[in-house]
């Protein structure tokens, strides 16, 4: 039975992690104590939903996160600390700290201790978020008891509105560049001045002229999309920041 444990302290646990070369032992209270820390945790590192949604999000909103007062956002899973930081580097996700629970100690405090023996994982985390305030649980967002991998309610959007109804998300920004255009810098450092975030797309690493051409409707670069919306090329990017 999932236990939901608002109210309650995290359990007094010591992670063992491996930083660079050495072991680095890290106790709950260096993690938690006097510090208000978003706790997102999940059935493995490099799974589907995982990798593609869950901690990419949390790392996009971990600014936003930041400003509304969250001092760390941590992800946890069942796994040891050499498979998480091998996530953690092929997921470039700066703002996320990882914590592996390879014995399952943390979670198995949490009640939150689940048999994957059907998938060959043993035993593993169900999927759930918490915001921690100096080692004191506010808020759990617990995924509904089902079949399967529910993916509902442990999101990074649906703990920011929890924390801040109103808060202001960063938009979705895309850059289409290629090696070598002074228009493509020009425009990435206007985002950048801007704090504004952006994923870059190169042509001819992964995408051609073709495929501007097909979701554009041009084949000069850069072009730059903002929350679906087409905005053009670096001066029209200029107008629309101004």
């Amino acid at each position: 039975m999932l236990q939901d444990k608002t109210g309650q302290a995290v359990p007094q646990v010591t992670f063992r992690t491996r930083q660079g070369e050495q072991w680095v032992d890290i106790g709950t209270d260096e993690i938690f104590k006097g510090k208000t820390v978003v706790v997102f945790s999940l059935p493995g590192a490099f799974t589907p939903t995982c990798s593609s949604t869950h901690l990419p999000r949390y790392n996009e909103l971990a600014p936003v996160l930041a400003e509304n007062g969250v001092d760390d956002i941590v992800c946890l899973s069942v796994n040891d600390t050499f498979v998480m930081n091998a996530w953690l580097a092929d997921q470039e996700a700066e703002h996320i700290h990882v914590l592996p629970d390879g014995n399952g100690e943390f979670t198995d405090g949490m009640g939150m201790l689940v048999d994957k023996q059907d998938l060959g994982f043993g035993k593993r985390s169900w999927r759930y978020s918490m915001l921690v305030k100096d080692g004191i649980i506010d808020k759990m967002f617990i995924e509904p008891n089902k079949p399967g991998d529910p993916f509902e309610v442990s999101d990074a959007d649906t703990m920011l509105a929890y924390i801040n109804p109103q808060a202001a998300k960063p938009s979705a920004i895309t850059v289409f560049s290629k090696p070598g255009c002074p228009f493509c810098v020009r425009a990435k450092q206007m985002l950048q001045d801007k704090n504004m975030g952006f994923e870059e797309v190169v042509l001819g690493l992964g995408a051609t002229s073709k495929t501007l051409k097909a979701v554009s409707g041009r084949s000069t670069v850069p072009q730059i999309f903002i929350d679906g919306r087409h905005i053009g090329g670096s001066e029209e990017l200029a107008e629309y920041l101004a």
